[in-house]
């Protein structure tokens, strides 16, 4: 995670508006029944993919990486009520809570979870998509972009998390850290986007496919 002024970062969530009733639950049985609760994305970036959408006027987003669903449930929000929303995962404990809320919610519906690997699940889902949301195993994130752009229409948008990956894509020194790096630098050369580079909790990149 950046170093930013802590207070800062609660002003910021403060000030943003807040999840529904059922995804405030979620955070909680999260944070109650796993170790790692800091892999949800957090009021902000889930606020900033549920506007996304909303703004880009998506019907079809793919997801790369669910956890317990807080994200996928932020984004399906924002969709009509025929949208879609395809979601990868491959941790069933992460599936089960997810599922149990994504069945309590008016717009579970919209939601199709795709269990395995993500890369082979990529191979079985047709796009276009709308919109791409991509969080998961950070040593595969080159190959998620390269095999997820072509899903994406043209003008659509796709949302990267975790591009800093705790600051250590300034000095790679392990694999994850590589791969992120490799990704945010074959992003940036890559003629087919435009993109910018956020720096919201752990680094956001927002790409459009031209």
């Amino acid at each position: 995670m950046l170093k930013l002024n802590p207070d800062i970062q609660e002003y910021a969530h403060q000030h943003t508006t807040p999840e529904p009733e059922l995804i405030q639950e979620l955070i909680e049985t999260s944070d109650r029944e796993l170790e790692y609760i800091d892999m949800l994305s957090g009021r902000v970036v889930g606020r900033l993919l549920n506007m996304l959408v909303k703004i880009t006027g998506a019907r079809r987003v793919l997801e790369i990486g669910m956890f317990t669903g807080y994200s996928a449930l932020m984004m399906a929000e924002a969709l009509p009520e025929d949208g879609e929303l395809q979601t990868c995962d491959l941790n069933e404990k992460y599936a089960s809570i997810a599922r149990s809320f994504f069945e309590r919610s008016k717009n579970g519906h919209k939601i199709h979870v795709n269990m395995g690997e993500a890369l082979e699940s990529l191979e079985k889902l047709e796009g276009p998509f709308d919109m791409i949301f991509i969080d998961a195993d950070k040593g595969n994130y080159p190959n998620y972009y390269r095999q997820a752009l072509p899903k994406l229409k043209s003008g659509g948008v796709m949302v990267v998390d975790n591009v800093f990956l705790a600051e250590n894509v300034l000095d790679p020194q392990d694999e994850k850290a590589e791969a992120v790096d490799e990704l945010n630098k074959l992003i940036a050369d890559d003629d087919r986007v435009e993109q910018v580079m956020l720096t919201e909790r752990d680094g956001l990149m927002i790409v459009r496919k031209l």
